[in-house]
């Protein structure tokens, strides 16, 4: 009778004295995909839901469609706010003159204009109120937040208040997305969930 060998217990990095660094990051051996750093400590990634992954495909895709040229929609990567936080938002769009390394991991906040996150179960608390402390904090001009409300995505905009440095609300979009800011966008969120239709479907 032969006996199948125990899967090995996951072994995890044991962080150091003051906690880990945005450089760490780039060091740190079979770190799951999509690791963020918030205030030192490693931040693992649920796989993600449907919802999830179609509404960043949405918004990365529209986004590129009607960007300036001279920025670049980027999908799930990260950024450096300082030593002990390197968030991945959902999506970004970034000064393209800092886009000019295929090899690099990380680009600076100050040189992103949009961070878009896509909530998840897990992440609702850091989407709602770690990040978006942290990204204005960073002096990032815009912040949209998604949510799945009964399967349809609602948007809800912020926009950095100078005097203050915090976040202003400036919509709620449910069905249909139009603002000026930070370049001119309209889009149709219902195009978000349904499946695609096969040919001969009415």
């Amino acid at each position: 009778m032969s006996v199948e060998p125990e899967a090995p217990e996951p072994t995890w990095p044991t962080p150091p004295d003051g906690g880990w660094t945005a450089d760490d990051l780039d060091r740190l051996p079979n770190l799951p995909p999509h690791t963020e750093l918030i205030d030192g400590s490693l931040v693992f990634v649920r796989p993600q839901t449907l919802f999830h992954s179609r509404a960043v495909t949405f918004f990365e895709w529209q986004l590129q469609s009607v960007a300036p040229a001279d920025l670049e929609i980027v999908r799930e990567f990260s950024i450096d706010i300082d030593r002990y936080n390197r968030p991945e938002p959902d999506v970004i769009a970034v000064r393209g003159d800092i886009v000019d390394d295929p090899e690099q991991t990380r680009f600076p906040a100050e040189s992103v204009l949009l961070a878009v996150e896509v909530v998840s179960p897990e992440s609702r608390s850091r989407d709602r109120e770690t990040k978006p402390l942290k990204y204005a904090r960073a002096k990032i001009p815009h912040y949209w937040r998604v949510e799945n409300h009964d399967g349809r995505a609602v948007v809800y905009v912020f926009e950095l208040e100078p005097a203050t440095g915090a976040y202003t609300s400036t919509g709620i979009f449910h069905d249909r997305m139009k603002v000026s800011v930070p370049f001119p966008v309209d889009l149709d969120l219902t195009t978000i969930t349904p499946r695609r239709r096969t040919a001969g479907q009415a």
